[in-house]
């Protein structure tokens, strides 16, 4: 009787319908409307397109130096989410592994940020980073630490440097969320793997590259590839602190800068375009990921 159940597959297909209903209205179908609203002109939010453009947008792409701008951005959001968020996530998950007292404390304080709301977030580094070099009053708490020590109050957005300071917030916020996931999975490794080990010699630094690397490395190489689609999309925090590409357009990242063509110039369709890039973007540079770091089984 119970190989007869598994055999018939309409009840399967009965729980999995609702799924593929909600992804297909929700997921699939704004996303093949989006592609379509690429090659049109759309004057308002929610009308009708109003003629064919082609390949215009396509083209005005390869030509806007704001997309060039942002691409640079994102790449650099890239290096440093990869480096620094999942780096310092599996340094800290690592030493919390090795830890029996406090571990749920530092669980819980590592993985806080994230809770807090990006606009939260956002006001709170505000506050931080402020500057106005013709009243000390409008100078945020780090400059007001500098001139107390007796120097210069420091522009941290100025245009060379204020993509560098973004990051900072960024990476902070989401280091905890990766901590959590590869301090899981370095839980679901069995300390008798870690027994033998010892007894063959492996300790210290040596057990963590040839046995706790190698066996959560599906686990990391997801946590890689999470890390590269947010950079990708990357929105609030960028948005709050530096709105509108602040100063002269050179804070954009490719998710800023789509909404800010679509919501603030109401270019629809040269938004929907910027959409589609960023999905051929994540998909491209996700598959090339995981070509390189293909997960071993064990």
């Amino acid at each position: 009787m119970d190989i007869m159940i598994y055999k018939k597959k309409s009840p399967a297909l009965f729980f999995l319908f609702p799924a593929f209903f909600f992804l297909g209205v929700f997921l699939y179908y704004p996303f093949v409307l989006n592609i379509i609203n690429s090659f049109q002109e759309i004057t308002s939010m929610g009308s009708a397109p109003e003629g064919n453009i082609g390949i215009t947008n396509y083209v005005n792409l390869l030509r806007d130096p704001n997309i060039a701008i942002s691409l640079k951005n994102t790449v650099i959001m890239i290096f440093a989410s990869v480096v620094f968020q999942v780096g310092f996530a599996l340094v800290l998950a690592l030493m919390v592994d090795n830890i029996t007292k406090f571990a749920q404390f530092y669980r819980t304080v590592f993985f806080f940020p994230i809770v807090i709301s990006g606009t939260a977030l956002g006001m709170l580094f505000n506050l931080l980073y402020v500057y106005h070099p013709s009243d000390k009053a409008y100078n945020g708490v780090f400059n007001q630490i500098i001139m107390s020590l007796g120097g210069n109050p420091v522009n941290w957005f100025s245009p060379k440097t204020c993509v560098y300071y973004l990051l900072i917030p960024i990476v902070w916020q989401y280091v905890g969320f990766y901590f959590v996931i590869l301090l899981t999975g370095l839980n679901n490794i069995s300390t008798d793997v870690y027994e033998s080990a010892s007894i063959d010699g492996a300790t210290g630094l040596k057990k963590i590259w040839y046995i706790s690397l190698p066996l959560i490395q599906s686990v990391w190489t997801t946590c890689v590839t999470l890390a590269i689609t947010g950079a990708l999309k990357v929105f609030d925090l960028p948005w709050i602190i530096l709105p509108k590409g602040m100063p002269n357009g050179k804070s954009f990242f490719t998710g800023t800068y789509m909404y800010y063509m679509t919501f603030e110039i109401k270019n629809y369709d040269y938004g929907a375009t910027i959409a589609i890039l960023i999905v051929v973007l994540g998909v491209l540079i996700s598959s090339i990921t995981n070509m390189i770091i293909k997960p071993k089984e064990y």
